[in-house]
């Protein structure tokens, strides 16, 4: 078990790395091309729109062998990654659309196999920690892989990023093909109880699985929300440079990759829910923290919202993988992305116009927001005898 999880956080580091790397340089090339921010700007759309896809996209993965198909997709990604050769002026533009929508699927894809794989390769008290590991190795990755990817960029480039990134995703199916899977057959859905056409009906018809994702949602979502009110604050309320943004960046990674590496034991001990809330009020004490008028605060407050995000995601993906029956683990996984990740589509904009209200309002409103959702949460029950029933061995 400990050989699969080394190998799961390593195909973490490697898809972090080159994902990450590649993200970046794809609007700086859109740019460098075009000349419009605009356009440069749509990359990023066209990499997060197909998670709105997920609850039938993971369907895939419960119709056939789960780790081929996460193989597959890893080497076909490559093979898109390669056509980026064909870029040689504003013309092939449209290239760089096209492969950033690619990748848009291969992480639905790649994130729900994952998630459906790892309670076939790990203990059931070895997901919350390795989970977290994962978790604090994307977040690296993140801090690292856009200036590896940059500097490659200005240095021999975008052919020589996408060298890089696409020799990433055939590292990963290699990584993938030595993990060692246990032989427990799936637990597959019964006549009497059919396979649903989605995995909503299976993610929130209990609370062990619904009450972490409805949590991650708010927080994430409120993330996104806020990251225009956090521009105005430091350059408008505080009148710091821009590049100030750059030290509260690095202060929110560094939290999150702490916070990725204590919760596998928080969960163990404490259960999912009471992870998920404490990570959803952190993050409130975050949004908190970033609208009192002094900078050292911002970056505090930047910090503990870096560790409160990473215990909703990695608190509900556990419960995902704990409380799920195997056969469904695809789609279920994928529906949970979805519903995570979904509400930056449309949190994104309004916190874009929010922002003209002053950049503490918005913050504010993500505050009451993370903790309206928590108050929903005790309201079912928690902590009594049915909410410490979620909690696993809590």
């Amino acid at each position: 078990m400990r050989r699969n999880a080394g190998l799961f956080v390593a195909i973490s580091l490697l898809s972090g790395f080159g994902s990450s790397a590649m993200s970046l340089v794809a609007g700086i090339w859109v740019l460098d091309l075009t000349g419009s921010t605009g356009l440069a700007a749509l990359t990023g759309l066209c990499v997060y729109a197909p998670v709105l896809a997920g609850p039938w996209l993971g369907g895939l993965l419960d119709r056939a062998p789960r780790r081929p198909l996460v193989i597959a997709v890893n080497l076909m990604l490559a093979v898109a990654l390669l056509a980026l050769f064909a870029v040689r002026g504003p013309g092939q533009t449209w290239l760089i659309f096209a492969v950033s929508s690619v990748y848009g699927v291969s992480y639905v894809l790649i994130g729900a196999g994952e998630t459906a794989l790892l309670p076939s390769a790990l203990s059931p008290t070895e997901l919350g920690d390795v989970n977290g590991w994962r978790s604090s190795a994307q977040e690296g990755m993140k801090l690292v892989a856009p200036l590896a990817g940059a500097g490659l960029y200005t240095w021999r480039g975008g052919h020589a990023v996408v060298v890089l990134s696409a020799a990433m995703p055939v590292l990963v199916a290699i990584l993938y093909a030595t993990v060692r899977l246990s032989r427990t057959p799936p637990d597959q859905p019964s006549q009497r109880h059919p396979v649903p056409r989605t995995g909503l009906s299976v993610l929130f018809k209990q609370r062990a699985t619904g009450v972490p994702v409805v949590l991650a949602a708010a927080s994430i979502a409120m993330s996104g929300f806020t990251t225009a009110a956090i521009y105005a604050v430091v350059v408008t309320e505080l009148r710091l440079p821009a590049t100030f943004l750059g030290v509260l960046t690095s202060a929110q990674g560094a939290g999150s990759i702490i916070g990725g590496l204590v919760v596998g034991r928080l969960i163990t001990g404490r259960g999912p829910v009471t992870v998920g809330i404490a990570g959803t009020m952190l993050f409130a004490v975050g949004c908190l923290a970033r609208c009192l008028p002094w900078w050292p605060a911002t970056v505090v407050g930047a910090a503990v919202a870096g560790v409160g995000l990473p215990w909703t995601l990695v608190a509900a993906v556990t419960a995902v993988q704990t409380h799920t029956p195997s056969g469904l683990l695809g789609r279920v996984s994928a529906t949970a992305n979805t519903a995570m990740f979904g509400p930056l589509v449309v949190a994104i904009p309004l916190g874009s116009a929010a922002v003209h209200l002053g950049g503490r309002p918005p913050l504010i409103a993500a505050v009451v927001i993370c903790l309206a959702a928590v108050a929903a949460t005790l309201s079912f029950g928690y902590p009594g005898r049915r909410g410490r029933a979620l909690l696993g061995s809590g």
